[in-house]
């Protein structure tokens, strides 16, 4: 699905104005700012149209006073091709749908997120009814002409503002220009931090995380978690079954049911992960069997899926539909999965966790809560039971 901009969108290349000004090139053309890439926002890929693979190479200018990182994508992370229309004076890009402006004076970390899992309540709108949602995201923000600019270009477009400003007196800022332009608005940061603030009695610092004053030392979990990633690399697709007892999770599933990103996932969490692809005909390491079976998780997933995954994973390795193999054959898949659930059954104490239709974020979620419930002994359903 592609999201869109609204027709009263003015012409990006101009620098923007009060409302009432006009605006026009200036005689000298002013340096263009590579955008900061943003992460895919959403996980709904069934929601992109055939236009989605186009792309829109939009560049906010600077201008003298202020300069403001603006990118437009579809809720897949793919940048979008506008169409051009006539106003009678200019040509404007612009684009249906509606347009949800995400600021922050940090990374946008958690404004993307909350958006995200907000974004999640409506699927049955994204996806079965064709809704478009552009979303917009501008970190960095750490002054008040900056967000001014944005907020005036969300009133010109029609957008709903999501903001995360630590800065009380910015955050007022955004919430007054919202409601004098009458912009539906939403400060995601501000609530909480108040919240916790009269909870602990003391006054938040009201700096962004990266502002000067707020240079932490490097820490021991942040050594940590480096380790963590160090290892899981070192470990990825069976490597070096010898250091298996090291791990803390180890994940086993046959090819494509996501084990390499959910172990990079859960290393940047801190936790040293492996994984161990089951292959038919390939004999298992020993290993696997003589570690504590409790930091073994099982990952299955549905044959059609896998058999999609798998044929697209053929074409990107350059495999016309002609060439015909084992990898992506629907007999093959399924005898596969039967190989990998007999293995499974064998080993009761393995979770085995269905990953069809999870994002790597909810399939982690599954994985830690089993292990920390293990390691703290907390009473939990049949291990046998699939999550």
């Amino acid at each position: 699905m592609i999201a869109c901009l609204s027709s009263n969108l003015p012409n990006l290349h101009s620098t923007p104005t009060a409302p009432g000004q006009t605006t026009s090139e200036p005689d000298s053309k002013p340096q263009a700012r590579k955008l900061k890439s943003s992460p895919q926002l959403n996980r709904w890929s069934r929601a992109r149209s055939v236009r989605s693979g186009r792309k829109l190479d939009r560049l906010c200018h600077r201008s003298p006073q202020s300069s403001v990182n603006f990118q437009v994508r579809d809720r897949d992370g793919v940048d979008l091709e506008p169409e051009r229309i006539s106003d009678g004076e200019d040509n404007v890009e612009a684009m249906e749908g509606k347009s949800i402006y995400m600021v922050s004076d940090g990374t946008g970390w958690t404004a993307e997120h909350s958006v995200n899992a907000a974004l999640g309540q409506f699927e049955h709108c994204l996806v079965d009814r064709n809704c478009a949602v552009n979303t917009h995201l501008f970190s960095g923000i750490d002054d008040v002409e900056q967000l001014m600019v944005i907020i005036k270009q969300a009133a010109k477009d029609g957008a709903m503002l999501v903001y995360t400003l630590a800065d009380p007196s910015m955050a007022v800022s955004a919430k007054k220009a919202c409601e004098l332009w009458g912009i539906p608005s939403t400060d995601v940061l501000g609530p909480i931090t108040e919240a916790i603030a009269s909870h602990l009695g003391v006054s938040p610092s009201g700096l962004p995380r990266g502002a000067p004053g707020r240079n932490f030392p490097l820490s021991e979990e942040y050594f940590r978690r480096i380790e963590a990633i160090e290892f899981t690399i070192k470990q990825d697709d069976g490597a070096l079954p010898q250091n298996l007892q090291k791990a803390d999770i180890i994940l086993s599933g046959v090819s494509r049911t996501g084990k390499t990103p959910l172990s990079i996932y859960l290393a940047q969490k801190g936790y040293k992960v492996a994984n161990v692809p089951i292959v038919m005909g390939v004999e298992l390491p020993k290993s696997l069997f003589q570690v504590d079976p409790e930091k073994v998780f099982g990952l299955t997933i549905n044959p059609l899926v896998l058999q999609s995954i798998r044929k697209a994973r053929a074409r990107s390795l350059g495999f016309r539909d002609e060439i015909r193999s084992n990898y992506s054959e629907m007999d093959y898949v399924r005898e596969e999965l039967e190989f990998a659930g007999r293995i499974f059954v064998q080993n009761p104490v393995w979770p085995v966790i269905e990953v069809t239709g999870k994002a790597i974020e909810e399939t982690a979620a599954v994985v830690l809560r089993l292990y920390h419930d293990r390691k703290h002994k907390c009473s939990m359903p049949r291990i046998s039971k699939r999550y």
